[in-house]
């Protein structure tokens, strides 16, 4: 959907549409929402995105089980280095020496259970609302690719605001241009494979700190 294909009332719908879904739910949640609540309406976000990709029509539903072949490994590992080199300073130097894999050494066991269950209840459900239903329902409001790039990572930083940490909004801003590209040059594979090895390092690492649900605490 090119962005000269929307016009009219058509545009300003889709515009009305795509505020509510990427800026109005996340607000909500951040503000309103418990935190114990937070992945069930992430689940319902899903349903609720997955449902407009139907009625959005003319996407191939195969894409997201093809291109497991093009998965770029030597950007999974770049990414992984990244993370953990990141995730180490970022706790050393903001005073937090005690967490760096804290959850590795204290219960392994529960890392072993993050690491099972994150890409399935947590990766897949961000990665089909932010990748596959953010470009096929809702590209042609921008006029270019580079610009629906950015307003894909900047959108999905903003929807962890329930977080309220600027060290997860600049991680998250980073981590959604990469997924997002690697979404549109590589396939939704690839998006998830790089999002999941991610999301466990970060919790591999001790990064849970700031990525744990159970440690938000809103600033009000």
């Amino acid at each position: 959907m090119t962005a000269q294909a929307l016009t009219g009332r058509r545009r300003w719908r889709l515009g009305a549409e795509f505020a509510a879904l990427y800026i109005g739910a996340p607000l909500a949640i951040a503000l309103f929402l418990p935190p114990r609540q937070m992945f069930p309406a992430l689940f319902a976000f899903t349903i609720a995105g997955l449902i407009l990709l139907w009625f959005t029509g003319r996407f191939d539903w195969r894409s997201l089980f093809r291109g497991w072949r093009q998965i770029p490994w030597s950007e999974v590992a770049a990414l992984a280095g990244l993370t953990v080199v990141s995730g180490v300073l970022i706790l050393w130097l903001t005073g937090r020496q005690g967490a760096i894999f804290g959850i590795l050494r204290a219960r392994p066991e529960f890392l072993l259970v993050i690491w099972s269950l994150y890409p399935l209840l947590s990766a897949l459900p961000q990665e089909l609302i932010f990748r596959p239903l953010f470009f096929h329902r809702y590209g042609g409001l921008f006029d270019n690719q580079r610009q629906a790039l950015l307003a894909n990572s900047v959108i999905f930083s903003f929807a962890h605001l329930m977080y309220w940490s600027w060290i997860v909004a600049a991680m998250t801003l980073i981590g959604g241009w990469i997924f997002a590209r690697a979404y549109l040059k590589h396939g939704f594979p690839a998006a998830w494979v790089l999002h999941a090895v991610a999301g466990n390092l970060i919790f591999a690492v001790g990064m849970g700190v700031y990525f744990w649900t159970g440690n938000v605490q809103r600033p009000f």
